[in-house]
Order: structure tokens, then sequence, then C-alpha cells
């Protein structure tokens, strides 16, 4: 058997995981319910950015504005949006119709659409979070994270425990009008404990203190620390490796084909 006889399958499998990814994505843009839902964090971005009552700093905070503290927050929604209401969402919709089962038949196989969902998924949050940043930046002068590689780690972790999570619903939803539910469910809360309606540092110790212990949570604080310079606080990185593994593992688990 000759090495390009070995490779030609691999190859295979590579170009078809590129076009699902590719027909996710195109799935996504067509999609305007979930336009709309992306839309949301940027809508939220110039109204706090528009109003002076934001964008005064506070020495509760460090001397940075309520502005530069929404930032980390805005990502993260956008990235529980998009794990909670869109990919799981899908996944259990695949599965009430059937199409994780016909797939089992084929070459592609179920697996493969799923990598190419979350694949599909980290560019849009990739694309999401860039946008963030750049409409910052650009529109309302925020300074961009200055400890980088930090950032970097503290949001591919976020992203890495909120799809994890994303599949543990879709795994234990029957249809995706569950999976919605349960994704909202969740959603709220987290975002509670991520500072959405009161930042972190504002809030009451004891909840400050549960805030680190949700995904949202700790994300909103690795990636707060390493916008001001800091490296995130490793409680905060491996609280997120661990929802991302053991969601993961727990996804694997219950997860049914259909």
């Amino acid at each position: 058997m000759s090495l390009t006889t070995v490779s030609r399958p691999v190859a295979q499998r590579r170009s078809a995981l590129g076009r699902l990814t590719l027909t996710e994505l195109r799935m996504v843009l067509r999609e305007r319910s979930r336009l709309i839902r992306m839309a949301i964090p940027f809508v939220l971005l110039v109204i706090f950015g528009s109003i002076p009552f934001y964008t005064q700093d506070r020495a509760s905070l460090g001397g940075h504005s309520l502005f530069d503290a929404y930032l980390p927050i805005l990502i993260s929604y956008a990235l529980g949006m998009v794990a909670l209401t869109g990919l799981a969402t899908v996944l259990a919709g695949y599965r009430e119709k059937g199409v994780l089962r016909r797939l089992q038949t084929t070459p592609v196989g179920p697996v493969r659409v799923l990598a190419g969902q979350v694949i599909a998924q980290l560019a849009v949050v990739a694309v999401m979070v860039v946008l963030i940043i750049a409409v910052a930046r650009l529109g309302y002068g925020v300074f961009l994270p200055r400890q980088a590689a930090g950032f970097v780690i503290a949001a591919l972790l976020a992203a890495a425990a909120l799809l994890a999570l994303g599949l543990l619903v879709a795994a234990v939803s029957k249809t995706s009008q569950a999976a919605q539910g349960i994704g909202l469910l969740l959603f709220f809360p987290l975002m509670f404990f991520a500072g959405l309606f009161f930042p972190i540092p504002v809030m009451p110790r004891f909840l400050q203190h549960l805030s680190q212990a949700t995904p949202l949570g700790a994300a909103v604080q690795a990636m707060s620390d390493a916008w001001v310079g800091h490296w995130p606080h490793p409680l905060q990185l491996w609280t997120l490796a661990a929802y991302a593994l053991g969601c993961g593992l727990a996804a694997a688990k219950f997860f049914r084909w259909e």
C-alpha cells in the first residue's frame, strides 16, 4: 500500500470537515434571529459608550470606568450566547430531525458534524471578540488588553468552557426547544455572576466569591485582569479548564445520536 493511498482518506476526511464547517457558517449567516442575537453585544457597547455615567473613571474600579469594566462582560455575553443559545439549539435540532442518525450511515459521520459545528461557532466567537475590541478601541478610545497573552489564554479557555457547556445542554435536550429553554435558563444567571447587571467589583463580597466559581464569572475576572496588565489568577484559569473538561466529559457520556 503506497503512502498516497494511505493519505488519500485522511485528505478526504479533512476536505469533508472543511465543507461541513463552511456549510455551518453559511447557515449561521442566513439565520436572521441568530444574527439579531449576535448584534446585541454591539448595541450594548454603543449604548454604554454613549452615556457619560459609564465612561467616567471611578476610584472603586481602580481608576477605570464602568465602560472599561463592561468590555470583558460583553465578550463573555457573546461567548455564552453563541454556546448556549446557538450551538446547543442547533445540535439538539439535528438530533430531533434525525440528521445525526442519517449521517451515521454515511462516510461523513455525525462526529464530523459536531466538529464542524464547534469550529464554526469558534470562528463566530473569534470574529465577535475582535470586532468588540476594535469598535471599543476605534470608536471610544479604550486601550487594548495590556497583557495580550494572558487575555488570549483566558478567552480561549472561556470559549472551551462555554462550548463544552453548550454541548452538555445539547446532550441532555431531546428537542431544540428544550435546548433553547435550558440554555436561556443557564445564560441569564451566569450573566448575572459575570457582572452584566452589577460589575463584579461592586458586588457584595460573598457574591464575588460565588462569581469566581461560575464559568462566565471566572472568564470575566480573568479577562479583566489581563486587560489592565495583570496575568489572570491561576484559580480563574483552572476553573475554566475544569468546566471545559468536566462538561466535555459529561457531554460525551450523555450524548445520543438519535
